[in-house]
């Protein structure tokens, strides 16, 4: 078998399957993490579980997306979250205190550990060996229950890396590309590993933006091994007892060889990550908006570096340009070295440490504006501006371009500033550690008004009817079929005001269309799905009747979403895609899933669905909370022998 960061990992965390290309594994689930956008949900579906305590070594809460109180909503969920977290024995970071993925890196992410969250770009913490997959909130609920998470073992393809970026070439343009190869399907079914000798020339920063971005290929996951680097950082962090080696693997099926000296600086265009093209290639461009921060480029690393090159200069005229700090602990160094005085002179404005731009929460661009931005997602009207182009770059060439008030190639700036990082990091403070059991039994769980119950779900039908609501095409994100932004993130936990919001960015009718016809299906194209884990994604459609999603293939995350919430994914063919019509009117006989019959007035078709037994299982019984509530409920009859969902082999 080969010998892979992710086999040696996965074999010590093993309780059910075998760890081979395309089969089932289940794994035990060391950390969780959520974020609030996503973590109100999973934080109901957890207590929907009855259990007085969470079953992780650590679980973490971070408030990083819903930071604008507007009105009272968003302040009752976090104030529910941090009752929820104090409650079940769960980290709390309070809004303001930084984006997920850079604190549970500079706090908890640890070589060898497993760590699922209900983000996307979980992934992140493989920038110093974890293995760290995202998944929706269910998911997360159930691994902080104990249950094992259960995926589809990857194949995995090995990156080589030699020699040393060049100067004005960060390790965004290496994320970059990976996606200039790979595209945005390329990594689906895969994990990315990282070897060679160019990786000890990489920071942990570095390699976590790279981690980051690789969620945009579609890959299950990103890894990278625990060396040196890794053991400084962490001490640096003052967490050198988390360090433990881990060598780079040896033995990969298929090796992608990248020359880091021959990398330049790259950028993605609209509408898509996997849009990658030479800055030189399309220098010039005027630019009204640049904005530097995201869990992908907001660490201290990127900051000081872009702090060095606006020091002593002026952000062109007619160009506004936000900086968003990763953390508090990222923040206090730029004012203790005094660089946080270059970014304020120079004219930029300084946002609080959350994703806010990122997922349209404030920050939005001018009408039909030129964005530049260091985030790893650029899709249509996830800015706050429908008609907005956003563009992706490093932090160095959105300096320069801020700089020059065009797209520029940072390169033409001249001499490189060199950053020294600090030999010991500040605190990363504000988190509130879990209460011991005795005090946290004591604590009220606060719920404000926007906070509605979980809706029912009820066991697949044996044969569903009715119309083909809508029809879409390739690629389409969660963003299309859920989209974010400061109307709908205060929503997250009123599925029923939520619904109202699907595919609104697509086809306004479309939940009111659903509801006059009491549900029906969807069809899609390949890569239906990608982009956010969001949960909500699947369930409004649920919750507005759909039972059924029929596409050329399925994004992994979004795909397990369906599945937990009832949703059957049935996979159509090139040419059954192109027959289906919307208006169409179906019937699909559930009684095999392997082989699904579809009736409709073309005549009748024989779809597959991607599903193992145990999900088949999961969907017959209307989900995974009924399923999850079935099995605790065996395990409490027979936990006196010892079983549990944390030992099961069969979840």
């Amino acid at each position: 078998m080969a010998d892979t960061l992710l086999r040696r990992i996965v074999e010590r965390h093993l309780v059910g399957g075998r760890p081979q290309p395309g089969e089932e594994v289940e794994i035990r689930v060391d950390q969780t993490l959520t974020q609030d956008a996503t973590g109100t949900l999973a934080y109901l579906e957890f207590e929907a579980l009855g259990l007085p305590r969470v079953r992780t070594e650590v679980s973490v809460s971070y408030v990083d997306h819903n930071t604008l109180q507007t009105d009272f909503r968003n302040a009752d969920d976090h104030r529910y979250l941090r009752s929820v977290a104090r409650r079940y024995g769960i980290y709390f970071s309070p809004p303001g205190n930084g984006i997920c993925h850079q604190l549970h890196l500079e706090r908890f992410a640890a070589p060898g550990k497993t760590l699922l969250g209900s983000d996307s770009h979980t992934p992140t913490a493989g920038a110093v060996g974890c293995l760290a997959l995202g998944a929706g909130g269910l998911d997360v609920a159930l691994a902080m229950a104990g249950f094992p998470y259960t995926f589809t073992y990857p194949e995995v393809l090995g990156v080589r890396l030699s020699g040393e970026l060049p100067d004005w070439v960060s390790a965004k343009d290496l994320a970059l590309e990976m996606l200039r190869r790979l595209g945005v399907r390329g990594g689906r079914g895969k994990a990315l590993e990282y070897f060679g000798p160019g990786v000890r020339t990489l920071s942990v920063p570095e390699r976590a933006t790279v981690a980051n971005l690789g969620t945009e290929t579609g890959a299950t996951t990103s890894l990278f091994p625990s060396d040196w680097v890794t053991r400084e950082f962490l001490r640096a962090q003052g967490r050198e007892g988390d360090w433990v080696p881990l060598p780079e693997g040896e033995d990969y099926g298929e090796v992608e060889e990248v020359e880091l000296g021959r990398l330049e600086p790259l950028v993605a265009l609209p509408p898509s990550p996997g849009n990658v093209r030479p800055v030189a290639e399309v220098e010039g461009m005027e630019v009204q908006q640049v904005v530097i921060g995201s869990c992908t480029n907001s660490s201290l690393r990127d900051l000081k570096v872009v702090a060095r090159i606006l020091r002593d200069r002026r952000v062109a005229e007619g160009v506004e340009l936000l900086i968003v700090p990763g953390s508090r602990q990222v923040v206090e160094h730029l004012v203790r070295s005094g660089e946080m005085l270059h970014l304020l002179r120079a004219g930029a404005r300084i946002l609080e440490c959350a994703c806010g731009p990122c997922i349209g929460m404030g920050g939005a661009p001018p009408s039909g504006a030129a964005s530049l931005r260091t985030f790893n997602r650029n899709f249509e009207g996830r800015s706050g501006t429908p008609d907005a182009r956003v563009f992706l770059v490093s932090p160095e060439t959105a300096a320069a371009s801020a700089l020059r008030g065009v797209l520029t190639d940072p390169r033409e700036l001249g001499r490189y500033p060199r950053v020294r990082m600090p030999s010991r990091f500040l605190p990363s403070g504000n988190l509130l550690p879990p209460l011991p059991p005795e005090e946290a039994e004591r604590v009220e769980v606060v719920r404000g008004p926007n906070i509605r119950p979980l809706p029912e779900l009820s066991p697949l039908p044996p044969v569903l009817e009715g119309k083909v609501l809508l029809k879409v095409g390739d690629d389409v994100t969660t963003d299309h079929i859920l989209p974010a932004g400061a109307e709908v993130l205060p929503l997250r936990s009123n599925v029923p005001e939520l619904s109202r919001y699907a595919f609104a960015r697509v086809d306004p009718g479309f939940a009111r269309r659903a509801a006059e016809e009491g549900g029906g299906f969807v069809v899609g194209g390949e890569n239906y799905g990608q982009g956010s884990s969001r949960e909500h994604a699947a369930l409004v459609l649920r919750y507005l009747g759909v039972r059924a999603v029929l596409a050329r293939s399925f994004a992994r995350i979004h795909l397990d979403n369906l599945i937990n919430f009832g949703v059957l994914p049935l996979l159509l063919e090139p040419s059954q895609y192109e027959a289906l019509r919307e208006g169409e009117r179906l019937r699909i006989e559930t009684g095999e899933l392997k082989r699904v019959r579809v009736r409709w007035s073309g005549g009748e078709m024989i779809l597959s669905s991607p599903l193992s037994p145990s999900e088949e299982e999961i969907l017959r019984e209307g989900g995974k909370l009924p399923w999850a509530r079935r099995r605790l409920g065996e395990w409490v009859s027979t936990s006196s022998r010892g079983t549990g969902p944390g030992t099961s082999t069969t979840t």
